[in-house]
């Protein structure tokens, strides 16, 4: 079976290195998809502006509902690697690992107001297979 070797801190370009490093500083280590998008500094810079864009940067919405779509999605999705990474994010973004525990518990049960809950169901439908039904 073919399989990519990803890269430690030490074999990473300095450019990437230069991003990582706060990373390690917040959460103690790197996931494995930073390190997949890290083989190659083009598709790592390329996904990052998408990360920056869309993710990161100042929104309408709040990085915690940000988060939190992301992180419903994750699990409704049964990634546990995507899981762990938008945790890893989510800790960043400054959310308790309570706060993230609770949104992992499921809509129903958050500390969200009504059109959050709204919006959080509306992703979770929209990211589903039959969402055209």
């Amino acid at each position: 079976m073919a399989h990519i070797k990803l890269p430690d801190f030490e074999e990473m370009t300095p450019a990437i290195q230069e991003r990582a490093l706060p990373i390690l500083e917040k959460t103690g280590k790197l996931g494995e998809i930073f390190k997949l998008m890290a083989v190659d500094e083009k598709v790592y810079f390329a996904t990052d502006m998408m990360i920056q864009k869309y993710l990161l940067d100042e929104t309408a919405l709040s990085y915690d509902i940000k988060e939190a779509i992301a992180l419903l999605i994750s699990k409704e999705n049964g990634c546990k690697m995507c899981v762990d990474v938008h945790k890893g994010i989510a800790k960043m973004l400054g959310l308790s690992e309570e706060r993230i525990e609770e949104i992992l518990q499921g809509v129903d049960t958050l500390n969200a107001s009504d059109k959050e809950k709204a919006l959080l169901n509306f992703c979770i439908r929209a990211s589903k297979k039959d969402s055209y039904k």
